[in-house]
């Protein structure tokens, strides 16, 4: 899934996988400081204190030393940093070193990344979450349709249909509830 934050009127591309692993754009982090977004990148990654926050300490602190993304990748074998082609490629790095890279360009910069990304983050997770109260009810439901079997010693089979009674009109109750239909028409 690709969203977009935005920081000082730039648009910074965000690639989800959906596993809590988000790739931000460096490219466009790099256009904050130059029209040559390429060449930012490759500074950056032959820093020393990028190498050595990256972990790749072969030539490091030679100036000759140039590293460019697609390079890094291939030699070390990198999850951290992705490298596209194309009209809509770029570099994109895990969130750690895009902030990282952030504050390199700019400290000022770094923050209103940061700011924008845990606003999207959140705008996401209020999404996708099911209000507390409903979990709460479910389960407390749960457990008396559970402790009440028991009680009446009713077997594993005769639980079992009841419980699948119960699931169906919860569903029911789930359908006809307003929060839930709200969370669908923002999808």
């Amino acid at each position: 899934m690709k969203a977009l934050i935005q920081a000082e009127g730039m648009e910074i591309t965000v690639i989800s996988n959906g596993n809590d692993k988000d790739y931000i754009s460096l490219t466009d982090i790099a256009k904050y400081k130059s029209n040559e977004p390429n060449d930012v990148i490759k500074n950056w990654l032959r820093r020393k204190d990028t190498i050595e926050f990256l972990g790749f300490k072969n030539a490091a602190g030679s100036n000759s030393f140039t590293l460019a993304p697609q390079k890094w990748i291939e030699s070390t074998k990198a999850i951290g940093l992705i490298s596209k082609s194309g009209r809509y490629g770029g570099t994109f790095a895990y969130k750690d070193i895009a902030f990282e890279f952030a504050s390199w360009v700019s400290a000022e910069f770094k923050l209103y990344i940061i700011k924008d990304y845990e606003r999207l983050k959140a705008d996401e997770n209020s999404r996708l979450s099911v209000p507390w109260n409903v979990n709460r009810m479910i389960s407390k439901i749960n457990y008396k349709i559970h402790t009440d079997a028991i009680r009446e010693n009713l077997t594993q089979s005769e639980r079992l249909v009841r419980l699948n009674r119960m699931a169906i009109s919860q569903m029911k109750s789930l359908l006809g509830n307003q929060n839930v239909q709200r969370l669908e028409e923002e999808k």
